[in-house]
């Protein structure tokens, strides 16, 4: 069966085609977005260094922003092997949670009955504490990489389940009925009219994840790890290195923008209709 229905991305490209003038716009409007951000990140980080200079206080319980920059420089090896390792953690525990978010939530969909039974369930996984959960991992599987992904699939898989259930369900059910009466079978009308209905919300879901991924590893590594920036924050904290866990706390930070950035490549190669669909939501 063949259908002439278009899709969002093709409407999308269309527009984008007329106005191209709006796509030269887009990076400039994208800078000032994020000049207030980096104004206030300057201000507290200049309110710090006046501070730790006027008052003297021990670089022991606050070192200044300079020195926690210097002293991070100075051990980047040692600091770069540990973030590689909690980079590592934190792909492969997201990328189990990413697989069993869209399977689950795909079956779901198909099944109303499985819905009722397993979002609930989905629900109560949030309602575990994590602080709680994680010495147990560590307990039950021991300090290799299984206890970490675990962690990590429980801290980030509901966003993206939901996210996607609920996109899911937000599809437009005009034109599924178009396609039903057309002849379109049940997967036809989950492919052409679900599943990219379903996209701007699961990118969102994406984004909020994958930032929990990163804190869920370093949580899990802080627990138990032989490597990781999690042990190496724990190990420095219990030496009165404070410059050199902030030295940590920042490169994942830097870690957790990177990702997070990166979110929206994919969704523009993905899904390149999703964004202009959340900005016309937004406005």
């Amino acid at each position: 069966m063949s259908t002439s229905v278009p899709r969002s991305g093709e409407r999308t490209a269309v527009r984008d085609n007329t106005t191209p003038a709006a796509g030269a716009r887009r990076p400039a409007a994208g800078v000032r977005r994020i000049i207030p951000a980096l104004v206030a990140v300057a201000v507290l980080v200049a309110i710090w260094q006046i501070y730790v200079d006027v008052s003297g206080i021990r670089p022991q319980l606050l070192p200044s922003p300079m020195r926690v920059v210097e002293q991070g420089w100075a051990h980047r090896d040692e600091i770069g092997t540990h973030a590689a390792a909690t980079l590592q953690v934190t792909l492969i525990g997201f990328g189990v949670s990413l697989i069993l978010a869209w399977a689950l939530a795909i079956v779901v969909d198909f099944s109303p009955t499985l819905r009722r039974a397993f979002v609930p369930l989905f629900v109560a996984s949030q309602t575990l504490p994590i602080i709680a959960i994680a010495p147990l991992m560590i307990i039950w599987f021991g300090f290799g990489l299984l206890p970490k992904v675990l962690v990590i699939a429980l801290v980030t898989f509901f966003p993206m389940a939901i996210g996607l259930i609920e996109g899911f369900a937000a599809a437009d059910r005009e034109a599924g009925a178009l396609l039903r009466s057309m002849g379109a079978t049940k997967r036809q009308v989950f492919r052409y009219v679900r599943l990219p209905s379903a996209l701007p919300r699961f990118f969102t879901a994406l984004r909020i994840g994958i930032t929990y991924a990163v804190v869920g590893a370093v949580f899990a590594e802080y627990v138990g790890a032989s490597q990781g920036l999690g042990i190496y924050m724990n190990l420095q904290k219990n030496s009165f290195r404070t410059d050199l866990v902030l030295a940590a706390v920042l490169v994942t930070a830097l870690v957790s923008i990177t990702l997070y950035l990166l979110t929206f490549a994919v969704e523009r190669v993905v899904a390149p209709w999703a964004r202009a669909e959340n900005r016309s939501s937004r406005d």
